[in-house]
């Protein structure tokens, strides 16, 4: 494992480009490669046992790559494959949902933290499980938001249709007296404005890949594996299941980036 190898980030589709966009912003001297499953996403809905499988065969890919550190940058295949690729790999393994939990706990000061995410997310128990191992007390309130990352997928967080959904989706949690909140999907900080604005203003949003990041960064001080900036030569990498097109337009549109490369790939069935 050498210092000047990227650093792999999946995620089941467009999503993961929050926790990039941070990567961005806090390590600037890394080498950054990236696979969206967009052809595949969502994962929420789908069964544990083929997310596993997708997210190996996403994992198979980044490590031909020869990366030094993966990211799954998706809470669904947190929940279901983190434990089973960082037992398998020898490269750090870092998922988005003990970071998200952490913050949480140290932000909330009511200890009412509410949990939104993919079905497949919710339905796992991971955050509840986090959260209470910590912090048994905590009041926890979890909700499935099945139809946001459809919308940020299709490039239509701006639309009067994503105010809609977003304000009928959370109006429940309102009565809750949440003062925190956790984004538990790396696809709703693009939908932060409007999710933050039907919580309203006191409520504190927990954006779980954003936390991430600073994980990364302390590991990669840890293994002494960090990037020295006269090695910053060769570009971050894009690559998506899906269209190149729709995934560039949403990349421009969040990242702020110049010539953001974006190549359309076909994953190959991985057998462990």
């Amino acid at each position: 494992m050498s210092n000047h190898e990227a650093i792999g980030f999946i995620d089941s589709g467009v999503g993961g480009l929050t926790v990039i966009k941070e990567a961005l912003r806090q390590l600037p001297n890394e080498r950054l490669i990236y696979l969206g499953d967009t052809a595949r996403c969502p994962y929420g809905p789908r069964p544990g046992e083929q997310v596993i499988q997708f997210t190996w065969e996403m994992t198979h890919f980044l490590l031909e790559k020869n990366i030094k550190m993966l990211v799954i940058a998706c809470n669904t295949a947190t929940a279901v494959a983190l434990d089973e690729i960082k037992a398998k790999l020898d490269i750090p393994v870092v998922g988005v949902i003990l970071p998200g939990t952490r913050a949480a706990l140290k932000a909330t000061e009511n200890n009412r933290i509410g949990v939104i995410g993919t079905a497949g997310t919710i339905k796992s128990h991971a955050y509840e499980a986090a959260l209470k191992r910590k912090a048994p007390n905590t009041i926890i309130t979890s909700l499935a938001c099945p139809k946001f990352v459809p919308i940020v997928e299709s490039n239509e967080s701006h639309s009067s249709v994503a105010k809609k959904v977003v304000s009928e989706t959370l109006g429940q949690l309102q009565l809750k007296k949440l003062d925190t909140l956790i984004l538990g999907c790396t696809h709703y900080p693009i939908l932060r404005p409007l999710i933050q604005n039907v919580m309203g203003s006191k409520v504190k949003l927990i954006d779980s890949g954003a936390e991430t990041v600073s994980e990364v960064s302390m590991l990669l001080d840890y293994f002494d594996i960090a990037n020295s900036p006269q090695f910053k030569n060769e570009p971050n990498d894009f690559f998506t299941t899906g269209s190149a097109k729709m995934f560039k337009a949403i990349a421009d549109d969040w990242l702020k980036q110049e010539a953001i490369n974006v190549q359309q790939i076909k994953l190959s069935p991985f057998e462990d």
